[in-house]
């Protein structure tokens, strides 16, 4: 399986924020097929160790969480009310297909008053996601007996493919990360390395960098690189985003990045051609790349992203391109490792 069918399995699958399962069945699954080790931990993340020769160890971090809802209540009509887990557009969700992961799965749509009979005013008003109501067809009875207040409600979304190597579809934050493990594996089939590799597909990142946390703490890595998506420009020549799709990955600098780490990931793109974007976080990221920094005694920690349009709605929209680049750059950036003292390479 390739990066791409990799990819498309793994956003169509449903992996919501602390009900990952699904997805992390497929992750573990792969990881086995190309990991010395692979096991789902006690807090869900999906850890692979790929064996190197012992002289250190490295972590990369790609969470495979997404953001999704659940039912908050049940009216006397059968609607369904909404709470969200996660950081949901909701201006967004009216006129969506959705699942309810009740007793069995059940399709509803989310519902809105048609233009005819809103007002004016209301009309220029997005609609507040606590007035939003699924309906499945049932009555309150009917719906009772499937679905229960806190059962998890998916987008109803498979990927689709766009011209120029785009794909478009729900959670490619933060599955086109993981998927990009795929091209790292293939470029280290043949090879035999000096670091010990552990690919990591964090659970619960969307609700606080949570699975991010817990694995540090268990690998005490040496170094460690967060995998997540970039802003992307939505629109030519827009200033709505950082980088561009199609036109590589992007590098984070900022006090949240090791700067050596940074400066390693720029001469190892640019020796293997590997097309990439510089990107300034001069803040926190917001990524597992701000709490593993931070775990234990420090970790050296790095930060590379790809560019996507649309973040947090069910049309999350990626190249191609640059997901292999990312793999590229997370497969020549262990080999280049061959040789070099971890301990003197981190020293400030």
């Amino acid at each position: 399986m390739n990066a791409k069918e990799f990819l498309i399995k793994l956003s169509n699958a449903v992996g919501v924020s602390g009900y990952e399962t699904e997805r992390a069945e497929i992750i573990l699954d792969f990881f086995k097929k190309h990991c010395d080790k692979a096991e789902i931990d006690k807090f869900g993340n999906v850890i692979g160790l790929k064996k190197g020769a012992g002289k250190g160890k490295l972590m990369f971090s790609a969470h495979m969480d997404e953001i999704g809802l659940m039912v908050a209540h049940i009216d006397k009509q059968g609607f369904l009310g909404l709470t969200q887990i996660g950081g949901f557009d909701q201006r967004t969700l009216p006129a969506h297909e959705v699942i309810i992961h009740g007793k069995k799965k059940i399709y509803g749509v989310i519902g809105i008053k048609p233009p005819h009979i809103t007002s004016p005013e209301d009309a220029k008003k997005s609609i507040k996601l606590e007035h939003l109501l699924v309906d499945t067809g049932y009555d309150e009875k009917e719906v009772k007996e499937i679905v229960s207040i806190g059962d998890l409600v998916t987008i109803n979304r498979q990927v689709i493919e766009l011209k120029n190597n785009r794909l478009a579809g729900k959670c490619m934050d933060d599955v086109i990360a993981v998927a990009s493990y795929a091209v790292v594996f293939e470029k280290l089939k043949n090879f035999t390395h000096d670091l010990d590799i552990y690919f990591v597909a964090s659970a619960q990142e969307e609700v606080g960098l949570r699975g991010a946390r817990t694995a540090a703490q268990t690998i005490q890595p040496d170094m460690a690189i967060a995998l997540e998506v970039g802003f992307g420009r939505s629109a030519e020549g827009a200033d709505d985003g950082n980088s561009m799709l199609g036109e590589g990955v992007e590098i984070v600098c900022g006090p949240n990045i090791n700067r050596k780490m940074f400066e390693r990931l720029k001469e190892t793109a640019k020796k293997n051609g590997i097309k990439n974007q510089v990107i300034v976080a001069a803040g926190m990221t917001g990524t597992d790349a701000r709490i593993i920094q931070i775990t234990g005694k420090g970790v050296a920690t790095a930060l590379i992203t790809a560019p996507t349009k649309y973040m947090h709605t069910s049309v999350e929209t990626v190249c191609m391109d640059d997901v292999e680049a990312m793999g590229r750059l997370l497969g020549e950036f262990i080999i280049g490792f061959n040789s070099c003292d971890v301990e003197e390479f981190l020293c400030l």
